[in-house]
């Protein structure tokens, strides 16, 4: 009997979208004169941050889309971050980082919602002496949601540094603001 599946690929691709969607309105609304900005001396600035957050997912796309890997061994990490560190670090405009933070969630999406259930279900071998020894390639291609949201958080943060508001926190107050309205008008219709 197959276990009932609750998360598939288009859940897990519209879930990408999502969090993309999220780190674009942060991006835009970030002035290009802040893309400089650093936190701190050994942080990257938020040019950088996005350059990161656009590129890192090559990475899951390379093993388990290109190589399909079933194991981490004998894969050439050096080469392959070395390269994605290059492209991250040529100069880019505001205009620049939009499209590729856009085209490159684009294509991670499609290509998730395209994965079947059993191949997000196949177990891939973590490289030796890492805790766990395997993980599925759906816990895999899920973090990296989790990396981004990880790598958005510092963007907010950078975003209230230079005084803007992030738009998840406006939009949250205007839920409650309506709620609020709501349960006033209710009450004066009693």
């Amino acid at each position: 009997m197959k276990a009932m599946t609750y998360y598939g690929a288009k859940d897990l691709a519209e879930a990408f979208r999502t969090v993309r969607n999220n780190t674009l309105i942060i991006a835009d609304e970030i002035p290009e004169d802040k893309y400089s900005f650093r936190a701190s001396p050994d942080t990257r600035t938020v040019a950088e941050t996005l350059a990161h957050i656009a590129l890192s997912p090559r990475l899951a796309y390379q093993i388990h889309g290109v190589e399909a890997r079933t194991t981490f061994e004998g894969f050439d990490f050096p080469t392959f971050f070395g390269k994605m560190m290059a492209e991250a670090a040529e100069p880019r405009n505001k205009e620049q980082t939009l499209t590729l933070l856009r085209a490159e969630g684009d294509h991670q999406a499609s290509w998730l919602e395209g994965l079947s259930d059993e191949f997000l279900g196949q177990q891939v071998s973590m490289p030796t002496g890492m805790t766990p020894p395997a993980k599925t390639r759906f816990e895999m291609l899920l973090s990296m949601k989790e990396h981004e949201m990880h790598h958005r958080s510092q963007l907010m943060l950078i975003q209230r540094i230079i005084g803007i508001k992030p738009h998840l926190t406006r939009n949250m107050e205007a839920r409650m603001a309506a709620m609020q309205a709501a349960a006033t008008a209710a009450k004066a219709t009693v």
